[in-house]
């Protein structure tokens, strides 16, 4: 194929020859579904094209938010990324996130996050490794069973129940770093059908107040092999917890295994007997800034944090993010600034987003490569960019 191509946003003309991309990529069911079809508010869909105009890669911006720390940081998380075999190895994924991220900064995201099937070429472009959703199995007859909390209701969920499921979802996750909002428009698309998100809904409430809910896919048969699969358990009391967690462990007659993806530190998880867990799957994610300044002013900072650094950073995809920068953090708040003055400290922007991430300390980000310091300059300054605690992902797109 030529060695140039040409990337452009897709058409509903082009969605049949994506999912066809798609399809043989992943190996996806051949049953199509529906919104592969027409245009879905809350992405951008782009393609690449040869010149005789056949499509050889595409790649999806997904509009979503992040919270971190208390405050939503809009985000382009990255989805679908497939090339044609005959195309691969020829720049076309490249082309193609070059064009998505100036894309998303002209939309106005600040950050990004991306499941890779191999993680090369991300970093080639930027992304780094940040962190891992695990999915694990767990011994339905181990987990703890408590005398029912006399203060506590348990009782299965309806879809009238969602939005306050979303509101406690949120409860959970807007304190931490990189976990997805799921609100705007591209959540209200695809919460339209108003059904439940799976084959059951269990909810636990006080005094009419929900304070915990596991959503689960029943799986087939009730013999060794079956499987009850949490896709989300959360609460926000460990009685509620405990709670759940004894819902969850009523199955055990039936399905021997319960699977679910843990939060770390959260009141589910520490109810959990995780020393006997075994791993089912594990996905990686990745994460990089789309625009460092906006990245940095946009999230929140713990109130502790005070400090101020220069450094110089590298990111030869996203060229407005090369330059000199002076990093500000004071009152729960931060400011990334241009300065014209020389900085001791050179940042490639993989260091910067395992860093951002809390992902690594700045003396291993120095060690891997990513982070270089001239004369007597202490990487540790940059340890200010990564204070807040490590980022997590409990969703996969």
């Amino acid at each position: 194929m030529p060695a140039t191509v040409h990337v452009r946003e897709l058409t509903t003309d082009d969605l049949d020859a994506a999912w066809e991309l798609g399809r043989f990529a992943f190996g996806s069911d051949p049953q199509r579904p529906a919104s592969t079809s027409v245009d879905v508010p809350g992405l951008t869909r782009y393609g690449a094209f040869d010149d005789a105009g056949r499509l050889v890669g595409k790649a999806v911006d997904l509009h979503h938010d992040q919270w971190w720390s208390g405050r939503a940081v809009p985000a382009a998380d990255v989805a679908g990324v497939a090339v044609a075999p005959e195309a691969r190895g020829r720049g076309v994924a490249r082309a193609l996130l070059t064009t998505l991220l100036r894309g998303a900064r002209e939309r106005g995201a600040a950050v990004s996050a991306l499941y890779p099937t191999v993680a090369a070429p991300y970093r080639a472009c930027g992304w780094e490794a940040a962190g891992v959703l695990r999915t694990l199995n767990l011994a339905t007859a181990a987990l703890p069973r408590h005398r029912p909390a006399a203060h506590l209701s348990v009782r299965a969920g309806t879809p009238a129940d969602l939005a306050a499921v979303a509101d406690l979802y949120e409860q959970v996750a807007r304190h931490r770093n990189g976990m997805l909002t799921r609100r705007g428009t591209l959540y209200d698309f695809f919460a339209a059908d108003g059904g439940l998100p799976g084959d059951g809904l269990t909810l636990v409430e006080a005094d009419g107040e929900l304070v915990g809910y596991a959503t689960w896919q029943r799986g087939r048969g009730y013999g060794a092999d079956s499987v009850l699969t949490v896709d989300e358990a959360l609460a926000t009391t460990a009685e509620a917890a405990r709670e759940l967690v004894g819902v969850l462990g009523s199955w055990a007659s039936v399905a021997p295994t319960v699977r679910l993806c843990p939060l770390d530190g959260d009141a589910v998880s520490v109810q959990l007997p995780l020393e006997s867990a075994r791993e089912h799957e594990r996905d990686l994610w990745m994460h990089r800034p789309v625009e460092v300044a906006r990245a940095v002013g946009a999230r929140g900072w713990p109130v502790h944090a005070r400090g101020v650094v220069d450094f110089h950073l590298i990111d030869t995809l996203a060229e407005w993010n090369t330059g000199t920068w002076r990093l500000a953090v004071a009152d729960g708040a931060a400011e990334l600034t241009r300065v014209d003055a020389e900085a001791d400290l050179r940042l490639d922007v993989r260091g910067f987003a395992l860093l951002y991430a809390g992902a690594a300390h700045a003396r291993s980000v120095a060690q891997a490569g990513l982070l270089h310091s001239a004369g007597d300059a202490d990487p540790a300054a940059l340890d200010l960019l990564g204070v807040g605690g490590p980022a997590q992902l409990l969703d996969y797109f």
